[in-house]
């Protein structure tokens, strides 16, 4: 039988936008666009489609979260700083039910305190930081294999 590719959708939130302009010591030199390009082609090499989203408006996040479990079966989620502190990012993606990679660029483990802080970490398979864009080779690699079983 011929399974359809896994459709993984790759959710960026507030101020990843500014990938490129910020510090390139935490983030790299890399922009949203060209993580975005090579992290598709991450998609294709192992079977799965990608889709991205970004927004700086929590609300439109958590929407999106809302409708994403019908066009994706798996999500990879790097919401910024609202990762520290966005409960209703948790609950909306509670509700979106779907397996879910929490990436990170930098390395929040290393950083300030606060950036430690994950309230989205217990709903996600795993959590990848500070590997820059190879993170989200990781995470692909992660949610492939859980979809495939």
């Amino acid at each position: 039988m011929n399974r359809a590719a896994p459709r993984v959708e790759v959710m960026h939130g507030v101020n990843l936008d500014m990938l490129g302009q910020r510090d390139p010591r935490q983030y790299g030199t890399l922009t949203l666009a060209e993580l975005e390009s090579l992290v598709e082609g991450y998609g294709r090499e192992l079977g799965c489609t990608v889709t991205f989203f970004q927004t700086n408006a929590e609300r439109e996040f958590v929407e999106r979260l809302h409708r994403v479990r019908h066009t994706a079966d798996a999500l990879i989620l790097n919401p910024g700083a609202w990762t520290h502190y966005s409960w209703a990012i948790h609950d909306a993606l509670e509700i979106a039910g779907l397996p879910t990679i929490e990436v990170h660029l930098s390395d929040v483990h290393a950083r300030e305190a606060w950036r430690q802080v994950t309230v989205i970490g217990d709903l996600c398979l795993a959590t990848v930081a500070g590997r820059g864009v190879e993170g989200y080779r990781e995470a692909l690699e992660h949610v492939s294999r859980a979809l495939r079983g």
